[in-house]
């Protein structure tokens, strides 16, 4: 090994810097003959070993290939950071005082931050193949590269995992150091856009003990989330997954997410894992970088084996994807030095003018060189675009690799099997990622697939994610120990301790769950008066209480702190008032129509009077005579209709039509008057002084409401009543009397309080009030939970499961089912008077008829004038030459005489029209046979 490596090792020179850098004459003048390239990485490491041989492989390949750099050496400068922070920076140094153009490394992320400074000043580009922080960014160390995928990429994937599975919290294990932390730092992020947490985050140093990880996964196993994310080093990381099965953390129920080191470990043990180590892992779902397969891929991996039975006999010196990044890193390079040669960029090196003020200090820090052409080197890496062994190489703007992709496996006992891919393309999917980029990009949820995993426990459905704490504590319930309506929730001697209609419901829901919930139940109040909802609510902040279960109303305020189940019973604020019997009123025969109903039922039967008139006035003589009596004969006629008595005779096929729809809507008209009429005479009328809550909030009477409920806060608050009007009453007794007495008496005017309270004061009041105006809030009723419970979302579709079934009305009859019941509301007279409204579709009709009645009317008096007016027209003229003045006189009064020809034609009966028209008829047919016997 040692032999293979010094065959690659280049020892610093003297003709590494500037002077030692020769140029020709020729399109070539500005390469120089050797250039220097550090590289930094553990060497006993999984990834450190894996892509040491990657680079050497690169550099082999790279010295065959004479297109590339034609004529200039590429020598790599090796250094082992050792597993250490100080030792590792050290070595950074000594990598830059060799004036290397860039470095490739360093594989440590705690690293990569102190020698990404160094990379600042000197002006060298790093090319990280390991360093996976995401806090690496590209706008303080702009020097700095990734050749790998950013962690922000992968913790994005597993937050996008944990939606797709629908869970909500995770515990984190991690190492604490800047790779872990910082990673776990953009997990809760991502986790966080997908509406979920990381309730617990459990870091360990590095190089912990197996007793340390003991210790840390027992604190991890009480907690109540079951979905464990591991972020940790590949070289330890398999001792968390030998404690956790030691603890029985790795049987059903429980959820192992790793991220790419694991992969890394199993990879880089080859050729076959362990099947111990395959049955300790069962279950686990992983994360690995996504490499597409390629033949150049196939071909290096074969070269692989060759070299590694060469240099190493280790088990665990396997293939693993960091390899295929230090060999890309490394070719990445070299192409980029052609194009920054062919450009005709020269590579020099310069003091540091900053560093020569430590000329005093024993460490020779003026060894260290600037790279002048380092900038543009620099952005030459950054426009570089070609394919690799992983894919395609290009960068974003942040030097990020573009279209990150990962492997989502899961871990059999018979090995590692692929259930998709995730990329920031398409999100989840079962094809290859380079398949979909030449389609549109789509990550909504409805397309995202992963085949089925096998979760720990040979579990295929996905597990629940979470359990109640093993801390042998059972869930803290909540009761209000109400004074009034204690048929809600109340103390009882069962084996629950309690009973009522909202501990039915709870208790109905918890047996639907599909696991056990141990709870118990507290009372909540000192059971002289209610308690405050409010104050109940609040004890759950200092975990006093883990659920309220009883009549808790739903309302905005109280959603800021704890979560809400489905509501399992609608509730809404109204006013109860004394109310009083209305006396009669001696216009009572008015109400069943609206003013503007009577008034177009009138208007309507004079219309229709005058338009059975016209068209009858020429059949009928009762409809013909002097002006005064067909005046009354129109009025007569009208309202006769009303009751079906109208003696007139109707012989106009017009008029029978017009009559005969009219008759029915009359008919209409009867019925509704008569029901309407009905109802009011016989429905008892009661009436209140108070219309409802805004004749309260106007007058300064007092406004009685249930103590501990939210009434009071609500009127004060979205009302703005002054709280020396609001007056709290304990119990029934109290609202009975202060209802009776008013509020002359020391007493209320009204009531405002929710309506289930309100339907069992009615009945238990033989139905003495009743609720006046409308409802002015809308509310439910629900069961609270401390925030971000998962039990609150499982007791919610249990609850709608009780719905479905009926359960809920069962349930609410049991409990909630009264002697009397009574009216909820006040009668009101209008309720029952018709509008013109009801009846708009059927005056429209009559319209209709009436035009089409008047229009065929008048072009049959119009047509009749026309065949009669040649005549009237002749003897018109002879009045006019025999009586008249001047012609010019004539012709003014032409006009006039028509219409008076056209009024007497609607005058005359019909029978004259035709006998005229028989006459004129006959006249002509006597004309045109003389006329021919004289030709």
């Amino acid at each position: 090994m040692l032999l293979c490596v010094s065959g690659f090792w280049v020892l610093p020179t003297e003709g590494a810097g500037t002077e030692g850098f020769s140029r020709n004459s020729s399109s070539s003048s500005s390469r120089s003959s050797s250039v220097n390239v550090g590289a930094l990485f553990t060497y006993d490491s999984f990834i450190g070993r894996a892509a040491k041989l990657g680079i050497m492989v690169a550099i082999d390949d790279f010295n065959a290939d004479q297109s590339i750099l034609g004529g200039t050496k590429l020598n790599v400068v090796f250094h082992d950071s050792n597993c250490s922070g100080f030792v590792g920076t050290m070595e950074a140094l000594q990598v830059m005082e060799n004036k290397v153009v860039a470095a490739i490394g360093p594989q440590s992320s705690e690293i990569g931050h102190i020698i990404s400074h160094v990379a600042n000043e000197l002006h060298v580009p790093l090319l990280s193949f390991a360093a996976t922080d995401p806090t690496l960014s590209s706008l303080q160390y702009p020097y700095f590269f990734r050749t790998t995928q950013n962690d922000y990429f992968q913790m994005n994937a597993i937050a996008d995992f944990v939606s797709y599975c629908r869970w909500r919290e995770v515990v984190a294990i991690f190492v604490d150091d800047e790779y872990g932390r910082n990673g776990i730092s953009v997990l809760g992020d991502a986790l966080a856009k997908k509406r979920a947490k990381i309730s617990y985050k459990a870091a360990f140093t590095p190089g912990a003990d197996n007793s340390s990880i003991n210790d840390l996964l027992v604190s991890v196993n009480c907690m109540e989330s079951r979905i464990f994310v591991v972020h940790v080093n590949p070289d330890s990381g398999l001792n968390i997954f030998s404690v956790a099965k030691s603890l029985g953390m790795m049987d059903s129920g429980y959820v192992w997410i790793a991220t790419d080191w694991l992969l890394t470990a199993l990879d880089s043990v080859e050729p076959v894992v362990d099947p111990k180590t395959m049955d300790l892992l069962r279950g686990v779902v992983a994360f690995r970088h996504y490499t597409p397969e390629s033949n150049k891929k196939r071909r290096f991996k074969a070269r692989w084996k060759n070299l590694r039975s060469k240099e190493s006999s280790r088990s665990d010196d396997g293939f693993n994807s960091f390899a295929l990044y230090a060999y890309d890193s490394v070719w990445l390079v070299a192409r980029a030095l052609d194009v920054f040669f062919r450009e005709g960029n020269t590579v020099t090196f310069s003091n540091d003018p900053d560093l020569r003020k430590t000329n005093d200090s024993n460490i020779k820090f003026t060894a260290l060189n600037v790279f002048n052409e380092g900038e543009r080197f620099m952005q030459v890496i950054h426009e570089m675009n070609y394919t690799g062994l992983t894919g395609q190489i290009e960068f974003d703007s942040e030097k990020n690799r573009k279209n990150p992709a990962y492997d989502v496996l899961n871990i059999k006992s018979r090995g590692l099997h692929r259930v998709g891919y995730l990329s920031n393309h398409k999100g989840f999917s079962v094809e290859p990622p380079e398949t979909l980029y030449s389609k549109p990009p789509n990550t909504s949820t409805e397309h995202q697939r992963l085949n089925e995993i096998i979760w720990p426990g040979k579990v295929t459905k996905p597990p629940r994610g979470w359990v109640f704490p093993d801390n042998g504590r059972p869930l803290k319930i909540g009761v209000p120990n109400r004074v009034s309506y204690k048929n809600y929730a109340y103390k009882d001697n069962n084996p629950l301790g309690f009973k009522g209609y909202c501990i039915d419901i709870f208790e109905a829901a918890v047996h639907l769950l599909p696991y056990p919930v141990p709870r118990t139940y507290i009372l909540y109040g000192d059971g002289k008066r209610n308690p405050s909802y409010d104050n109940l609510l609040s004890q759950f902040a200092a975990n006093n209480f883990d659920v309220a279960v009883g009549d808790v109303t739903i309302i905005t305020n109280r959603t800021k702190f704890v979560d809400f189940t489905q509501p399992f019973m609608e509730s809404r604020l109204v006013v109860v008032a004394p109310v009083k019997e209305a006396k009669s009123s001696p216009w009572s025969f008015l109400k069943p129509f609206t003013l503007e109903m009577w008034a177009v039922t009138g208007a309507l039967f004079l219309f229709v009077g005058a338009i059975i008139w016209i068209l009858k006035h020429r059949f009928n003589e009762e409809f013909r005579g002097p002006p005064r009596r067909q005046i009354i004969t129109i009025f007569w006629f009208s309202f006769s209709t009303m009751f079906f008595f109208h003696r007139e005779n109707t012989v106009s096929s017009l008029g029978r039509f017009v009559l005969l729809i009219w008759l029915f809507v009359v008919l209409i008209i009867n019925s509704s008057y008569t029901a309407s009429l009905t109802s009011i005479l016989t429905v008892q009328q009661l009436t209140s002084r108070i219309e409802g809550m805004e004749s309260l909030i106007t007058s300064n009477e007092p406004i009685g409401v249930q103590d501990g409920t939210f009434a009071w806060k609500y009127l004060i608050n979205e009302l703005n009543i002054a709280p020396s009007r609001i007056i709290p009453l304990k119990d029934e007794e109290e609202y009975l009397s202060a209802l009776q007495r008013g509020p002359r008496g020391g007493g209320v005017a009204a009531i405002a309080n929710e309506l289930p309270y309100i339907k069992a004061l009615l009945s238990n009041s033989n139905c003495k009030f009743r609720t006046v105006g409308q409802e002015f809030t809308r509310t439910s009723w629900g069961f609270a939970f401390q925030r971000d419970s998962p039990l609150a979302v499982d007791m919610s579709t249990a609850i709608l499961q009780l719905s479905e079934e009926g359960k809920l009305e069962k349930i609410c009859k049991k409990w909630l089912t009264y002697s009397h019941e009574c009216t909820m509301q006040i009668s009101d007279t209008e309720d029952y008077q018709i509008s013109v409204q009801s009846f708009w579709g059927l005056f429209l009709i009559c319209g209709i008829v009436w035009f089409i009645a008047l229009t065929l009317f008048c072009w049959k008096v119009f047509w009749q004038w026309q065949r009669l007016r040649p005549e009237e027209e002749d003897s018109d003229e002879v009045r006019t030459s025999e009586e008249a003045g001047p012609s010019r006189s004539g012709r003014s009064l032409k006009p006039a005489a028509s219409f008076k020809d056209l009024i007497r034609v609607v005058d005359k009966r019909e029978a004259e029209i035709k006998e005229i028209l028989k006459q004129k008829s006959s006249k002509k047919l006597k004309a045109s046979q003389s006329s021919a016997e004289t030709t």
